[in-house]
């Protein structure tokens, strides 16, 4: 048992011993606690079949698929020996707990069966391993890139692999190339499986996107029509990828906090929260009450923001056009509140390793108060015009609904899994940050339909006002920043009175603090669903391994299992539904 086995084993851990034999498993003690087990390749699908279907409150949901390439770590203590690691994470609604597989692979190009017949969401996770790390997925039904083009030559998250523009010789672009690229992006639908007709009749393949405002960004999906009838489609992502993860590797663990903004662009400081949360954990960092709160209100007002742009816009994909104007009018107003507070508005990358960039500015109470006397008021407004309106429920009721155990196979979180009546938030199920001194409800629905999913962020939003409240009332006192070495930087009064701390301030922002080695994973709430962040240190002041999980993945990957047999103005209700930015897709 690597790092020295717990002395209480967790009631799953316990289980498996009990059905494989302790002997099968190797035990690794994380900062983050989740039970880890590293087991063989050849009994990965016993084990999760047994996980699935068989233990008491199954683990239904495959919450992550990643690699990690460790051929230049040096921190494996305990571990067995592994060129590459292929780590599953697996989440219980009933246990409400999650734990974490890891199977290690020798060699260059190592190979896997797919579990793909076990959690059908599998199949892009795979895809995603492949494309990135170059190991192989036998059995897999289509494994081809899925964030770089078909083209693409090398696997980039692997070490040898280069991090930066400078490293490689310089992009041209010649005729004779972009004819390849753009043959490349034909769509062939024997590829996939389709077929191009019936002995009666031709089906028609339509291109929707990657440029089309109800795509949603750059966002390709292929139909196959009868008609106006989705037989099936293809989505297809990647458009929007810039390395996020690979930069992780070459960036200190201070100065990572603002690309961690640009992942879900809507989300703002709510991407920064899991990030600094994770890390807080690896460094043993307890960070002071008020920081904690300030944390929860400047989270919700993001929420908010990314509420009324999904209100809005949704709106618009069923045919209401005004609503979007008043909504983003809102929404400035939010962001008034979040610049006075921040000095930024969208991407203020404002929480810091330990604590927060600065504190609260003086008038903050007055420009939040006047937000919450304003914002209840225009919902009860928009729930008239819009969510009351019966040309958008007749377009939206029994559109695209899914139940749980759908939900739950291809990955859903967040309001898309609320909508089937499964009352999960995190914020309620695992509190973090304090949320467990907050009262608020959980919005829930029952039939898991686009109108649903709708009224389970309209409700949110009011939610989040409440929870604003009681940050505004109970603000508690005492520093924005904890005591602690590698807290990144430390408060700039004490900089000035002792050379110790200048001296850290300096390392801390210019070097980046180094974290112990070990790893470690953070979860949250977001406002699509769920997102974490597994981070691996191997005792630099960078990360070896940055894994972003984030929801609009998964639920790009669940659109045509739910979508098929509907009309196309039912696809583009139910792609507003969803509520997803490509940044988040694609990292």
């Amino acid at each position: 048992m690597a790092d020295g086995a717990p002395l209480t084993l967790p009631e799953t851990v316990r289980d498996l011993f009990a059905r494989f034999g302790e002997n099968v498993f190797t035990l690794q003690t994380t900062a983050d606690g989740m039970p880890t087990l590293w087991l063989p390749a050849d009994r990965v699908a016993e084990v999760l079949r047994f996980l699935k279907n068989d233990i008491a409150r199954p683990y239904k949901m495959l919450y992550d698929l990643t690699a990690i390439d460790e051929r230049l770590r040096k921190h494996r203590a305990g571990q067995p020996p592994s060129d590459f690691t292929v780590v599953y994470q697996l989440l219980s609604i009933g246990r409400n707990t999650d734990i974490r597989l890891k199977v290690a692979l020798l060699g260059e190009y190592p190979s896997l069966k797919t579990i793909v017949p076990i959690y059908a969401n599998a199949n892009w996770y795979e895809r995603e391993v492949w494309d990135m790390f170059g190991i192989v997925f036998d059995g897999h039904p289509h494994l081809r890139r899925i964030l770089l083009p078909p083209s693409w030559v090398g696997h980039p998250l692997r070490k040898e692999y280069n991090a930066r523009a400078t490293e490689f010789d310089p992009y041209q672009l010649d005729a004779l190339r972009q004819d390849q690229e753009q043959e490349a992006l034909r769509f062939q639908p024997e590829d996939w499986g389709m077929s191009r007709g019936t002995r009666d009749h031709d089906f028609m393949f339509l291109n929707l996107g990657p440029n089309h405002p109800s795509a949603h960004g750059a966002f390709r999906i292929v139909l196959q029509l009868d008609g106006e009838e989705v037989v099936d489609c293809v989505p297809d992502i990647g458009y929007h990828h810039r390395g996020a993860e690979k930069m992780g590797e070459r960036q200190s663990w201070h100065t990572y906090i603002p690309y961690t903004d640009r992942i879900d662009y809507l989300g703002g400081v709510m991407n920064n929260l899991p990030y600094v949360m994770a890390l807080e954990k690896l460094a043993g960092i307890k960070v002071p009450a008020r920081v904690e709160t300030i944390r929860v209100m400047l989270c919700e007002f993001f929420r908010i923001t990314s509420h009324l742009l999904f209100y809005g816009t949704f709106a618009q994909d069923v045919g209401a056009m005004s609503p979007v104007f008043y909504m983003f009018v809102d929404r400035q107003k939010a962001y008034d509140v979040i610049e006075g507070i921040t000095g930024f508005r969208m991407h203020p990358a404002w929480f810091r390793i330990g604590g927060l960039a600065h504190d609260l500015p003086i008038g903050w109470e007055l420009k939040v108060r006047e937000f919450l006397d304003w914002m209840p008021k225009r919902m009860d407004e928009y729930r008239r015009a819009c969510l009351q309106n019966a040309i958008l429920i007749s377009r939206c009721r029994d559109v695209a609904a899914y139940d749980t155990a759908a939900a739950l196979e291809w990955g859903v979180t967040g309001p898309g899994l609320r909508a089937t009546g499964c009352d999960f938030d995190l914020r309620k199920a695992r509190p973090y940050s304090g949320y467990d001194n907050f009262e608020f409800e959980v919005p829930v629905g029952a039939k898991g339909d686009v109108y649903e999913r709708a009224l389970m962020r309209e409700e949110e939003i009011r939610q989040s006002l409440r929870i604003i409240e009681q940050c505004l009332n109970n603000m508690p006192s005492g520093p924005y920043k904890a005591d602690h070495a590698l807290t990144t930087p430390p408060p700039k009064e004490r900089t000035l009175k002792d050379i110790e701390t200048l001296i850290t301030h300096f390392l801390g922002v210019s070097w980046g603090p180094v974290m112990p080695a070990g790893e470690t994973s953070q979860m949250i709430e977001a406002t699509k669903g769920l997102n974490s962040y597994y981070l691996t240190s191997d005792a630099n002041t960078m990360s070896y391994r940055t894994r972003i999980r984030t929801p609009s993945f998964p639920h790009l990957q669940q659109i045509p299992s739910a979508i098929r047999g509907q009309m196309v103005p039912d696809l583009i209700a139910y792609i507003a539904s969803i509520d997803f930015v490509m940044a988040d897709v694609d990292r």
